[in-house]
């Protein structure tokens, strides 16, 4: 298939700025892989959708203040996006201006410094941290990640993590979790829905641009993920009760079905690095539907989802939602595809 077959025309207008408060007061559209029809709704109001034998499965990873500016020991001026923690102290990271940036550059911040180890192939860095406490530093002195079509720094960058955010290690938000708020999750285990985590680490690969002309020739950079046997254990059960597993994101959808494809379609608990590329067609052997935002157009993500419910489908809710004025990307409304 060609990249181009995934384009739709997005007004600048749409992609929000800012997200709606509460959380779970974004619009919802509703999608059903078997009906050509939509729904508009809120998305507290997921739990009509939803029954006691369903199963919720969330991406409970939470996002590092991963942006660091500083200047190089001649006193020019770089930016620093951590993506991937080697060991503690030690980073593989994005540095600009990339071409000035050399091997045994020293880098300093405000209140520590690294020494640049190695120049990887894909023109990304090492970094080494050397000074005690630098990864409290970082957390303290580092910015939110927040992506390039947010122009504004958020003013309170919590707005940029799920409620249920844990396990550190993400470089962007896992954003269709950014609706939950806990009272709707407590509502929702009362009224008998089940629900569970996996941890994927959002590396940047999820949001590269795909720039071939045929999607089948891009490659996916890996992400860090883990599976436990509880959330196996929860996911089997769902399935002997005749329940639902609804992943919250397409971090959920990837982690499940890349463990899935490995192993004859069973899951097992496991951690490990995806670079799963879900586009059509695909097999899902887990998921029966996905709660997720709306997607950047030509990106994988919205081939994911295409690949869930037919590219003709999505793209025909995507023009529903640019003509009811949904509200695109991270801080955007929400979709649901069963």
């Amino acid at each position: 298939m060609r990249t181009a077959d995934f384009d739709f025309e997005l007004p600048e207008k749409l992609i929000a700025q800012e997200p709606v408060l509460p959380r779970d007061q974004c619009r919802l559209l509703v999608v059903r892989r078997d009906s050509n029809q939509f729904e508009h709704r809120k998305f507290y109001e997921i739990k009509e959708f939803l029954s006691e034998s369903d199963l919720l499965v969330l991406n409970d990873s939470r996002v590092i203040p991963a942006r660091l500016y500083g200047r190089k020991s001649t006193g020019a001026k770089v930016e620093v996006l951590l993506i991937e923690r080697i060991q503690n102290g030690t980073w593989k990271a994005i540095v600009k201006p990339g071409s000035k940036i050399k091997k045994g550059s020293t880098l300093v911040f405000d209140e520590l410094s690294c020494k640049v180890v190695e120049h990887l192939p894909d023109s990304t860095r090492v970094l080494e941290f050397n000074e005690p406490g630098a990864e409290e530093t970082i957390k303290k002195i580092g910015k939110m990640p927040i992506p390039p079509y947010i122009k504004k720094y958020p003013k309170n960058p919590e707005l940029y993590q799920t409620v249920y955010a844990k396990a550190e290690g993400s470089v962007a938000a896992p954003t269709a979790g950014l609706h939950f708020t806990k009272e709707l999750l407590s509502e929702l285990q009362a009224s008998g829905v089940n629900i569970t985590y996996i941890t994927l680490h959002v590396g940047l690969g999820t949001f590269r641009p795909v720039k071939v002309d045929k999607i089948e020739n891009h490659k996916m950079h890996s992400e860090f993920y883990t599976i436990s046997e509880k959330t196996v254990k929860k996911i089997s059960e769902t399935r002997q009760k005749g329940g639902k597993v609804i992943a919250v994101g397409t971090t959920v959808v990837r982690t499940l079905e890349a463990v899935a494809a490995e192993n004859a379609g069973n899951l097992i608990a496991k951690s490990g690095y995806t670079d799963i590329f879900i586009y059509p067609p695909f097999k899902f052997n887990v998921v029966d539907g996905i709660i997720t935002n709306f997607h950047l157009p030509r990106s994988t993500l919205l081939m994911l989802v295409s690949a869930f419910a037919g590219r003709e489908k999505i793209l025909n809710a995507y023009r529903e939602a640019v003509k009811e004025r949904y509200r695109f990307f991270s801080f955007g409304d929400a979709c649901m595809i069963l």
